[in-house]
């Protein structure tokens, strides 16, 4: 993807066309057509997964859509100033731990550099998100610092297992 020219105008669409492409391929489950539209030193951050640096988030991404049989996604608000920009979107999906379905609403901001999206910024209650995904436990528990550790610690692994397996089909 080439770089937004230097209207500004001509950059808030380029960048503005750079979300929709990205969620768009989302809903399609197309995580290669997501980290393309990512920087190479792009910087992720979530609740779950709070510091992501380069392959490693389009990673998430391959391992999350991998995982999404029934994942879907809308977005809306979608709003770019400069070199920044914005959306909220929606994601309803079956947790795959659990079996239980879950209904994520997340805002996200982005810093775009090079034409692409440099840095990544998505948040959501994680409380909420527990309450759904691993239920009583997790509606009970899931504002608790040392639950949400658990949860970013066994997400974390799960992205390592599935980092080792692409490499090794590779």
């Amino acid at each position: 993807m080439s770089s937004p020219g230097t209207d500004p105008d001509s950059s808030k669409d380029s960048y503005a066309a750079l979300l929709e492409t990205f969620y768009t391929a989302f809903a399609r489950r197309d995580a290669e057509a997501m980290a393309a539209c990512y920087h190479p030193e792009v910087e992720f951050s979530d609740p779950v997964f709070p510091e992501l640096r380069g392959p490693e988030a389009g990673d998430m991404w391959r391992m999350l859509c991998a995982r999404g049989k029934d994942l879907e996604i809308s977005f809306r608000d979608l709003r770019v100033d400069g070199s920044s920009g914005s959306l909220h979107w929606d994601a309803h999906y079956t947790f795959s731990a659990t079996g239980r379905k879950v209904h994520n609403k997340i805002d996200a901001r982005f810093d775009f550099e090079d034409g692409l999206i440099r840095r990544h910024r998505d948040s959501f209650d994680l409380w909420a998100w527990a309450g759904q995904a691993l239920g009583l436990k997790g509606r009970l528990l899931g504002w608790a610092p040392f639950v949400q550790k658990a949860i970013r610690a066994q997400a974390r692994k799960g992205l390592e297992a599935f980092r080792a397996r692409a490499s090794a089909s590779s």
